[in-house]
């Protein structure tokens, strides 16, 4: 009966730690499986293409080009969408 109490801390403390150590483990299965999609991402983010998107989204146009700016293009949607129906 005294070694069962004397082993009980112990025991626990262990199965403590061991919960611990799954835990920390999940997270860096979660932390590498986010860092591989990072990757990916800057792989992707570093093409021409995309920095070419990315420019376009910020109005910069190439060297020879000109900016057109259309408004209202929401508003002739809908127009075009009644007409349709």
């Amino acid at each position: 009966m005294l070694i069962t109490v004397l082993y009980a801390g112990p025991i626990r403390s262990y199965y403590d730690k061991c919960e611990l150590v799954r835990h920390e483990q999940a997270q860096v299965t979660l932390l590498r499986s986010q860092h591989d999609e990072l990757k990916q991402k800057l792989k992707h983010a570093a093409t021409a293409e995309a920095i070419e998107r990315a420019a376009r989204r910020l109005f910069y146009v190439k060297s020879g080009e000109r900016l057109y700016i259309v408004n209202g293009i929401d508003g002739w949607r809908r127009d075009q969408a009644r007409a349709t129906q």
